[in-house]
């Protein structure tokens, strides 16, 4: 498995001490290198890492202040000298907080922690399907079959090509348990960017269905969806 990340941090020799233990590591590839956060957004707008080093105390915006206008961050390990930042670095999910100056034996700590939370998770995508209640019935549904998912206040209908199936669920609920190519683009609406068939305006073309890009979502699903795959003059 090969894990690519971004180093993010305005000390110069932070990055050269950071990206030396990267080479070290045979799992892990060195695709970026940021000075500050404002950098590394602009990055992300292009490409998405697997994880990033993040420094904390940066010019013009902060690591976490980043954090906090991203929907669905790369995985992230905090760098920082200073340990007052642990608790509000963890409410964002981080995998881990490393304190400078950080030793390569906590640093590869750190990193085979990483390694194996992405092991975990490509084996749970092996699982191609699940099991819904829909009126008496547990009805298996494999998740190549779903165009959408939508909300109908305290239930959920399940979308797919050959049927329609209506749980007692949240969007919240199911969302933990779909792969990687179901994301939410409205409040309402979960959608297979598998299934996508063209995109018009701020609407997705599923089938005969049109999916409304909520517009506080709208540059997320846009990066997820094309995610480089987008070819023009």
């Amino acid at each position: 498995m090969d894990i690519k990340c971004v180093i993010t941090d305005d000390e110069p020799i932070a990055r050269k001490g950071l990206k030396g233990y990267i080479d070290k590591v045979d799992f892990l590839t060195l695709t970026g290198e940021c000075e500050d956060a404002v950098q590394l957004n602009n990055l992300l707008n292009t490409t998405i890492p697997d994880l990033i080093f993040l420094d904390i105390e940066m010019p013009l915006m902060s690591g976490l202040d980043l954090l906090a206008t991203l929907r669905n961050p790369p995985m992230v390990i905090i760098t920082s000298a200073y340990e007052r930042y642990a608790i509000k670095g963890y409410e964002f999910d981080v995998a881990d907080y490393l304190l400078k100056p950080i030793s390569f034996e906590r640093f590869l700590k750190s990193v085979n922690k990483v390694h194996s939370l992405f092991e975990k998770k490509a084996n749970e995508a092996h699982i191609d399907y699940i099991f819904v209640k829909s009126g008496k019935h547990l009805v298996k549904v494999f998740f190549k079959d779903i165009l959408f998912i939508e909300s109908m206040e305290n239930y959920i209908v399940i979308h797919t090509v050959s049927s329609k199936e209506t749980v007692y669920l949240t969007l919240k609920n199911i969302h933990s348990s779909l792969p990687d190519n179901f994301i939410q683009v409205h409040r309402s609406y979960i959608i297979n960017m598998d299934h996508i068939q063209s995109i018009e305006g701020n609407q997705l073309i599923l089938g005969n269905n049109k999916i409304t890009i909520a517009r506080n979502q709208r540059e997320e699903v846009f990066n997820a969806i094309l995610n480089n795959r987008l070819i023009s003059r």
